[in-house]
């Protein structure tokens, strides 16, 4: 059962897929904390994607390994949280899932079209649109025995909310 005190939720996707957005909006309704992962990046990284250059496993696993321990030390402190993440691949959720997390992820799914369309509306982010092919190439899809990501199509946000919700009373966090 995922209940409201001490867990995790992370909203995953692509870039400019709407994860701040939407996860923003579910700490709102739910009272919990929102981290946003882009803020937790280490200026390194930050470089690399203004530059255009994509991240590597290398440059991801020390952001990713901060990203857990902030959920760790949330959650041992009673506090939910709802962090924005890429988490594109299967090893990264899995460095996600350390510590014993109570952990579900909620996967913005779109496709290139979709979110290309979304990244010429945003503004003052250091992703450039040119690097969202790069994204799309490293994600992996979650599927079979990861049981705790639920896809939630990208519609508009009242319809990802709605959606969200409704997982969310399913996995018992009211």
């Amino acid at each position: 059962m995922f209940h409201k005190k001490g867990n995790s939720i992370v909203i995953m996707g692509v870039s400019g897929s709407g994860k701040t957005t939407v996860g923003k909006a579910v700490a709102a309704e739910y009272g919990c904390r929102f981290v946003d992962g882009d803020d937790l990046h280490p200026p390194a990284n930050i470089s690399k994607m203004h530059a255009g250059i994509p991240l590597t496993d290398a440059d991801r696993w020390g952001w990713l390994q901060r990203i857990n321990q902030e959920m760790h030390t949330l959650n041992t402190a009673g506090i939910s949280v709802v962090v924005a993440c890429s988490a594109l691949k299967r090893k990264y959720r899995e460095l996600l899932r350390q510590h014993g997390l109570s952990l579900l992820f909620l996967y913005l799914k779109g496709n290139l079209n979709q979110v290309d369309a979304l990244l010429e509306k945003r503004e003052g982010h250091f992703m450039p649109a040119g690097l969202l092919k790069s994204q799309f190439e490293t994600l992996e899809e979650p599927a079979g025995e990861e049981t705790d990501c639920i896809a939630i199509p990208i519609t508009d946000l009242r319809e990802e909310l709605e959606q969200i919700l409704a997982v969310l009373r399913q996995h018992g966090f009211s």
